[in-house]
């Protein structure tokens, strides 16, 4: 693909549609705090589900190179914290301009993650 043509598409589409053209990273590192999703009335729902908020040049990055796009936006990822990988989805969120990376119960189990854990994440497109 010419290199004009992909940087016009990933500036207008978000993605170039044959891919972007030039190399990127095979994964991305991401860090931050463990968040509990709140329902409407402002506490968290039996089954509730925990987060960590994907943003800034990562989630651009995530975005400009993702062309596995799933329902709702979501992108394929590969998620490793610690020794634990799986493979999830991350989901678009307008509030943050980025991402929402879910953790689920054996994931968070298996790392000992609570709420407001620290945490550090390398990310892969699926």
């Amino acid at each position: 693909m010419d290199a004009e043509l992909a940087r016009f598409l990933r500036e207008e589409l978000g993605h170039a549609a044959d891919g972007p053209a030039g190399p990127w990273p095979e994964s991305w590192n991401v860090s931050g705090a463990v968040w509990l999703w709140q329902g409407s009335d402002g506490a968290p729902a039996k089954g509730s589900w925990y987060f960590l908020t994907i943003d800034g040049e990562t989630a651009q990055a995530i975005r400009a190179h993702a062309t596995n796009a799933a329902a709702w936006g979501s992108v394929y990822v590969e998620a490793t914290i610690g020794g634990t990988t799986w493979r999830t989805s991350l989901f678009p969120s307008k509030q943050v301009g980025g991402w929402l990376l879910p953790l689920k119960a054996a994931v968070r189990k298996a790392e000992r993650i609570v709420e407001g854990s620290e945490i550090a994440v390398q990310l892969a497109l699926a």
